[in-house]
């Protein structure tokens, strides 16, 4: 019997090797080569292939861009809002969608309720590899939903699944969880490098050819990133992450990936003992309900994706015993802190380079604009001079190593969704400010500098 080939699977960049290393030569990472057994090599088949997402099956063939975006479907609603958005406006035909999360977070929750969601309008099919079918159904129960319009199957094989899912022609597949499924052209055990990428591949190429919307559920490891190959987040068209701090019952689902609409859009929801439900106003969990003036805090407008949210911004300056006073950052970056802290003291006369500085994004968001500088440095100097902001006072806008502040996309939407939440004064950079000086009944202040902006909050 011909001994079985074998090759070195990257588990960062999936870059195959012939022989183990312990670096690999394409990423440069180091311990991440594991052995795969490579399967026996299969032609491709002349017919089968979809032309778009809705043309007939038919061998490849050139065509132009115009007769295929004719071809492209509309998308169809879930029904579930938060949901929706984040997948820039609901399910698209043929489209691979990886949701991954922390255990328990509520992954298997969420695409549960959206097949409860979809109903009888879209047949659906709900692979498990992890539990048994009763258990399924036991979580359909305690969520309320009707189990009628529910397929289920519990199975690993990646060739029966798609055997199961020809023969019943479902609209929406899940698969919970991709870790857990194998195909029979290789050895290797479930979960491993090369299982995860072959199944994730041939339930690509399954959706492609058939039109039919995949979920798959990913496991997560202890650094935060998705478990297997790093090969399996470039093969599917979104990447959705599911957080949410450890004793919060609200959630938050974020696109880091999506070739359909805006990365970085944000859903939020609420975990209840009837499962998730949406939280239509977020900006409301993310800002506290003081009870009077607290040192420390600002409130700026940060833009997820096409959403403008309302967030609080706390920090707290103190006398350090240390010879390097600490900078931690919590929801923003820490190197910019610290740039930040260098402005604040040749450009704004506050000098803390012997005080320890904390800040937090209130809610467990993480902030990654620029748009956070503004309200960062009110915070951090309202908390150094133990002196309150004023009450409904909300800022954003970059700024800059000179001291200049300047302006962010999306101004106005921003100001109107202050001025929706009650906030009477708006400190921005100039060029976002109305030519009016005025949103409704919110004052806006634009200034150009950040000494003019720390005398227009300390008056």
């Amino acid at each position: 019997m011909a001994k079985a080939k074998t090759a070195y699977v990257c588990s960062e960049c999936g870059s195959e090797h012939n022989k183990w290393q312990g670096q690999c030569a394409d990423c440069g990472v180091w311990n991440t080569l594991s052995e795969i057994v490579l399967g026996p090599a299969k032609p491709a088949p002349a017919t089968g292939r979809r032309s778009g997402y809705a043309g007939a099956a038919a061998a490849p063939q050139v065509q132009s861009l115009s007769e295929v975006a004719q071809l492209v479907e509309a998308r169809t609603s879930i029904g579930i809002g938060e949901l929706d958005r984040v997948l820039g406006g609901g399910l698209v035909e043929g489209s691979v969608v990886l949701i991954g999360g922390d255990p328990g977070i509520g992954k298997s929750t969420l695409l549960l309720q959206m097949l409860g969601a979809l109903g009888e309008r879209i047949s659906s099919l709900y692979v498990t590899g992890e539990e048994s079918l009763a258990q399924v159904a036991a979580r359909a129960l305690r969520l309320g939903l009707s189990l009628a319009p529910l397929r289920a199957l519990a199975e690993t094989c990646v060739e029966r699944i798609v055997e199961h899912a020809a023969a019943h022609k479902p609209r929406v597949l899940i698969i919970d969880s991709i870790q857990t499924i194998w195909t029979e052209l290789l050895t290797a055990a479930p979960g491993s490098v090369s299982q995860v990428r072959e199944s994730a591949a041939k339930l690509t190429r399954f959706a492609k050819e058939s039109g039919i919307s995949v979920f798959l559920v990913g496991h997560v490891t202890k650094e935060g990133g998705i478990a297997g190959p790093r090969v399996l987040e470039h093969m599917v068209d979104a990447v959705l992450y599911f957080e949410g701090e450890s004793g919060s019952r609200f959630r938050v689902l974020r696109a880091f990936k999506n070739r359909f609409g805006a990365v970085n859009e944000l859903g939020v929801f609420a975990m209840s003992d009837k499962g998730l439900r949406e939280v239509p106003n977020p900006s409301a969990i993310f800002l506290s309900a003081h009870t009077g003036p607290t040192p420390g805090s600002a409130v700026m407008v940060t833009r997820e994706g096409t959403r403008p949210l309302l967030v609080e911004v706390q920090a707290l300056v103190d006398q350090s015993p240390l010879a390097n006073p600490r900078r931690v950052a919590l929801g923003l970056e820490q190197n910019r802190l610290a740039m930040l802290l260098a402005v604040l003291h040749r450009h704004g006369g506050a000098a803390v380079y012997d005080q320890d500085v904390f800040v937090n994004v209130v809610g467990g968001i993480r902030v990654q604009e620029t748009a956070a500088d503004l309200p960062i440095l009110f915070a951090i100097l309202s908390s150094f001079r133990d002196r309150a902001l004023a009450d409904k006072l909300v800022a954003f806008g970059e700024v800059g190593l000179s001291g200049e502040i300047r302006p962010v996309p999306n101004g106005e939407e921003r100001l109107k969704e202050a001025a929706t939440h009650g906030f009477l004064r708006a400190v921005v950079p100039r060029a976002n400010a109305p030519k009016k000086g005025k949103i409704g009944e919110m004052e806006v202040i634009g200034v150009d500098r950040l000494s003019e902006a720390l005398d227009a909050i300390m008056q």
